[in-house]
């Protein structure tokens, strides 16, 4: 079902600021499970997403929104695929598609924090269109290289939790991010059900099987104080700061709270109390059946953090082995703006990131919250534009060369612990590149953003279908350092068959 979405004709403004409304409920069958765990119903709730339309250049030239780093949204698709189901379309976010796969871009120089990079091609699913491509990447910090941690992991072990596909799978993936830990590490545990506990004062990453037997040790059952929970995470965060290091809070639940606060904007309000204080957020949403999804992605951006969902064991390997660098920020309150020239476009169409839309005065203004990026970690979006040029058409199907075919991007972000930020700018040429020929960085991103419009079956899909989604994916698999991609294929066909 395609939730509030416009016709490609309806052009419009674009929205000036996130969405933070209440979240929709819908109601599943469901045959995913582990361990025998196979839910019938289900009351799971979603953010609603309502597409970025096309905008007029003439009436607002000037596009700008916040980065959005979560890969939460691409592991819960694929757990709806996994049971046979078609995917609710408020769990497409169509950015987090994009942003669960590492792209092959280089890392920043002269002492950045980040490193921008982008190109202008065709659009692949309309030759009348043109598509730009935002690229950011995270400086690399090698393991050992990484600043002091101070971690703490809020683990949910109210009763909601006992299935095998929650507090079950995090106590067996969770060993392995131990493994990770250094001397240097410290790592507490909070646990919360009716009341919260602290089961693992702060304790050295060398002495891993104390942490491991803590965790073992983990049960479920009891109601759900998740706001209580926070505040003795975050007391605990704060009263082990470490100065200069790296001190975050790991949330670990299925987003079910009941008792306490526990409306998704008191929650989010506690959150902006507790972020300023240097102390940074990661959310790892699990389950199925009463899986609170709006709770966890809204939790994520506003504690200056990102979202995962974690479906399986192969993805808490992802999480927790393979991208666990991204539990270190390099940079925060990262912002993009981009301004059309509309002798060049006559509109544009921002690709996901509905709700991480900013006003075009939040640019510049540092008390303005925005997305964060972490170590080692890629960022891309994408633009959907209409050249000037093609309303007189070239009968080709091929849109001409601009007639200034120079963009420049502008960002601003901030290092970990400023209050103020600074600046970048990226210029990007159109050498009218058909999309065939783009860089293979382009041509990937396009194919999953193109398999996030086919699959809510959006208004600007265009003449996309699965067919072609695969064909351009397949045809862009060289840099796949984890097989990702490959897997990637795999959701493309069963996509294709529940359809």
């Amino acid at each position: 079902m395609l939730v509030g979405c416009k016709s490609p004709t309806d052009v419009g403004s674009p929205a000036s600021s996130r969405m933070d409304g209440a979240f929709t409920t819908s109601n599943l069958s469901s045959g995913f499970g582990i361990g025998g765990v196979q839910p019938t119903t289900s009351a799971e709730k979603y953010n609603p997403v309502v597409e970025n339309p096309f905008v007029e250049v003439s009436k607002e030239a000037t596009s700008t929104f916040s980065i959005d780093a979560d890969g939460g949204s691409y592991a819960n698709v694929r757990r709806f695929l996994s049971a046979n189901q078609k995917p609710v379309a408020d769990a497409i976010r169509t950015e987090e598609l994009v942003n669960y796969f590492p792209l092959n871009y280089a890392d920043p120089t002269n002492g950045e924090s980040i490193a921008v990079n982008g190109e202008v091609s065709g659009c692949p699913w309309d030759k009348t269109h043109k598509l730009i491509r935002i690229g950011l990447k995270g400086r690399s910090i090698a393991k050992e290289s990484l600043l002091p941690s101070n971690i703490v992991l809020l683990i949910d072990v109210s009763g909601s939790m006992s299935d095998a596909n929650k507090l079950p799978l995090l106590k067996a993936a969770l060993p392995a991010f131990v493994d990770n830990l250094r001397a240097q590490d410290k790592v507490s545990i909070v646990t919360y059900a009716g009341q919260a506990g602290v089961p693992l004062s702060p304790t050295s990453g060398a002495d891993k099987g104390k942490i491991k037997a803590a965790i073992s040790a983990l049960g479920a059952g009891g109601s759900t104080a998740g706001a209580q929970g926070i505040n003795t995470a975050y007391e605990l965060a704060e009263k082990n700061f470490v100065q200069g290091g790296n001190n975050r809070v790991i949330l670990m639940t299925d987003g079910d709270f009941n008792v306490g606060v526990s409306s998704q904007k008191e929650l989010i309000d506690l959150i902006v109390s507790k972020r300023d204080k240097g102390i940074f957020l990661t959310t790892v949403g699990v389950g199925v059946g009463n899986y609170n999804e709006a709770m966890m992605e809204q939790v994520a951006n506003k504690g200056n953090g990102t979202y995962e969902y974690i479906d399986n064991q192969k993805q808490a390997q992802k999480v927790f082995v393979e991208e666990f660098s991204k539990f270190y920020t390099v940079a925060k309150d990262v912002k993009i703006q981009l301004t059309f020239n509309a002798d060049q476009v006559r509109s544009y169409r921002l690709i996901g990131y509905e709700n991480r839309l900013l006003k075009k005065e939040d640019f510049t203004n540092d008390k303005e919250d925005a997305g964060e990026i972490n170590a080692g970690q890629t960022v891309t979006a994408l633009y959907e534009i209409i050249p000037v040029l093609a309303l007189s058409g070239s009968g080709s199907g091929q849109v001409s060369q601009f007639t200034t075919p120079l963009f420049t991007i502008n960002f601003r972000y901030k290092q970990p612990t400023a209050t103020s930020s600074q600046a970048l700018e990226l210029p990007i040429v159109d050498t009218n590149t058909q999309f065939e020929k783009a860089s293979e960085n382009m041509r990937f991103a396009a194919s999953v953003a193109a398999y996030g419009l086919v699959m809510r079956n959006s208004a600007y899909k265009g003449d996309a279908t699965y067919e072609k989604v695969r064909s351009w994916a397949t045809a862009a698999m060289t840099y796949d350092p984890y097989e990702y991609r490959k897997e990637f294929i795999q959701l493309i066909d069963k996509a294709r068959q529940l359809q």
